[in-house]
């Protein structure tokens, strides 16, 4: 398995082998050992997983969730295609403001690593694009933030000539600008205290 470290301080993306024949293909997107030996300690121990489908042109975040029970996230694609987007949103810490891009789907399986209090997002590049979500943390929904995905600040570049279809709470969702003053960004120590649980 390759990984690589991505532009938000530690997120990463993992790329595994994938075996292919007459039948198909087969790959695992998740191997703990190799996660273990990147991250410097075991992937968290998954309390929920959760997969979501999409049409072509839906857009899903800037997500995250607050401290103190905040989310890590593990995130792969297992039909279709999407571009996934990590953005760092939290308080301090040394990439604030970045963006990684990462194309996922089931040729490559690909798998994306996002620690606590990171942003997530991704776009749907085909009909009924499948994500599966690896979470350390049970959905909890007064502990659910989101960013609105298309503010100008945060600088995310779509595909050229997709319509982007939001749900209702992320056209709703306050800009960066406003999450900061309304202190909904998560404090950059406090993710890692948070991750090292």
């Amino acid at each position: 398995m390759k990984a690589r470290e991505l532009a938000v301080a530690g997120a990463f993306a993992f790329t595994p082998e994938v075996f292919a024949d007459d039948r198909g293909t087969f790959c695992s997107p998740l191997q703990e050992d190799s996660v273990a030996e990147v991250l410097g300690r075991p992937l968290f121990g998954v309390r929920q997983s959760s997969v979501s489908r999409s049409r072509r042109g839906v857009v899903r975040g800037v997500h995250f969730t607050a401290l103190p029970v905040s989310m890590a996230k593990y995130v792969f694609c297992t039909r279709g295609m999407a571009l996934d987007y990590v953005i760092d949103l939290r308080r301090g810490s040394p990439t604030f403001g970045r963006t990684d891009v990462i194309p996922l789907d089931p040729e490559n399986g690909t798998a994306v690593y996002l620690p606590s209090g990171v942003g997530h997002l991704f776009v749907s590049l085909r009909d009924d694009t499948t994500m599966t979500y690896l979470l350390s943390a049970a959905y909890t929904a007064d502990k659910e933030r989101a960013v609105h995905p298309l503010d100008p600040e945060l600088g995310l570049e779509l595909p050229p000539g997709l319509v982007p279809v939001l749900s209702e709470r992320d056209r709703t969702a306050p800009t960066l600008a406003q999450a900061r003053e309304r202190d909904l960004l998560p404090a950059y120590r406090d993710c890692l205290l948070a991750d090292a649980a």
